[in-house]
C-alpha cells in the first residue's frame, strides 16, 4: 500500500463514523505517527510503499477507531499547552478548556515568582502540574490523584518533561488526608462533575473508553468535589489564595453561589465557546 493509497483507504474507513473533515484530520494523524513523516513530505512520495509492519500497524489502529477508541489512545500521545503528552486508558484526555484553566491560573501569578505552593488535585496524566511546573520554574508544585495507575501515568510525563512535582495518592473526598499537605498560595482542580444520569447523553468513545471515577461524581451529587475543594481551601489556603476549578456548564451558578456562601470572593469565567466553565475562588 503507498502513501496515496493508504490516506484514502483510512479516510474511507472512517467516514462511516467521522464527517469528512474529521475522517482526514486523523487520516492525517495516523500516517505522520506511523511513518514519522508530516503531509508535506509523503505528498512529494506518494507512491512509496508501507512497510509491512506500518502497514499492520495502520489496520490495527483503523480497527480501534471503528470500535469509537479515542485517536488519542491510539496513538497513546495527546498535545495540551503545546506540550504531547502520553495518555492512556487510565487517564482521561485532556481537553482544550482544562488548558484555559491552567492559562487563567498561570495570569494571576506575580512575576519575578517568589515562593509558590500549587496542587493540582486529581491530577490524571499531570498535564496541568506539569505545564504550571515548566512555565512556574521555582513554584514547588504538587499533584494528587485518588487512582495509582493515574499516578503512574502522571509520574512518567513529569520523567519525560523533567517537571520535579510531588505525587501523591489521596482520596480527596476523605478529609484525614488533608493534614499531610502544606499551605498553598494555589489550588487547581478539574474534578468529576457530571451525574450517572448523564451518561446516556454522553459519546461512547467517552463512555466506552475514558476512566468513570475521573468522569463520574459517586453519588447524586455533581457539586460534591466543589464542597471538598472549598473546606479543602479553608483549610489548607494561604491569606488571599485562590481556587481554580473546571465546571459543567450548566452548574455555573450553583458553584458561584457555594463559594460566596463559604465566603470566598468567586467568578465564573466562559471558554473559548462561551460556556461557563470555570470558577475561580478568592480565600477573603
Amino acid at each position: 500500500m503507498t502513501f496515496s493509497e493508504s490516506i484514502f483507504f483510512v479516510k474511507e474507513q472512517l467516514q462511516r463514523l467521522y464527517d469528512e473533515s474529521e475522517a482526514s484530520f486523523i487520516s492525517d494523524r495516523l500516517l505522520e505517527h506511523i511513518t514519522g513523516l508530516p503531509r508535506e513530505k509523503r505528498f512529494l512520495k506518494p507512491h512509496q510503499q508501507l512497510t509491512p509492519d506500518q502497514q499492520s500497524r495502520l489496520q490495527s489502529y483503523v480497527e480501534r477507531l471503528l470500535e469509537h477508541e479515542p485517536l488519542q489512545y491510539v496513538l497513546q500521545e495527546s498535545w495540551f499547552a503545546g506540550m504531547k503528552f502520553y495518555v492512556d486508558q487510565r487517564v482521561l484526555i485532556p481537553r482544550p478548556e482544562t488548558e484555559e484553566l491552567t492559562e487563567w491560573l498561570i495570569s494571576h501569578c506575580r512575576f519575578p515568582l517568589g515562593e509558590l505552593n500549587i496542587i493540582d488535585i486529581g491530577t490524571g496524566s499531570g498535564c496541568i502540574a506539569i505545564v504550571l511546573k515548566s512555565r512556574l520554574k521555582k513554584a514547588t508544585v504538587w499533584a494528587a490523584d485518588v487512582s495509582a495507575a493515574a499516578l503512574e501515568v502522571a509520574r512518567k510525563n513529569a520523567e519525560y518533561f523533567k517537571t520535579p512535582i510531588y505525587f501523591l495518592q489521596m482520596n480527596f473526598l476523605e478529609q484525614e488526608d488533608f493534614s499531610q499537605l502544606p499551605l498553598f498560595d494555589f489550588i487547581i482542580s478539574n474534578p468529576p462533575y457530571i451525574s450517572e444520569l448523564e451518561k446516556p447523553f454522553l459519546s461512547k468513545n467517552v463512555v466506552l473508553y475514558e476512566p468513570h471515577s475521573a468522569l463520574f461524581v459517586p453519588g447524586h451529587d455533581p457539586l460534591i468535589f466543589y464542597k471538598k475543594l472549598i473546606t479543602f481551601g479553608k483549610m489548607k489556603l494561604k491569606p488571599g489564595g485562590m481556587i481554580f476549578a473546571e465546571i459543567h456548564d450548566n452548574t455555573g451558578p450553583d458553584v458561584l453561589q457555594l463559594f460566596q456562601d463559604a465566603g470566598y470572593t468567586a467568578e465564573i469565567k466562559k471558554d473559548m465557546q462561551g460556556k461557563e466553565r470555570m470558577v475561580k475562588g478568592i480565600l477573603s
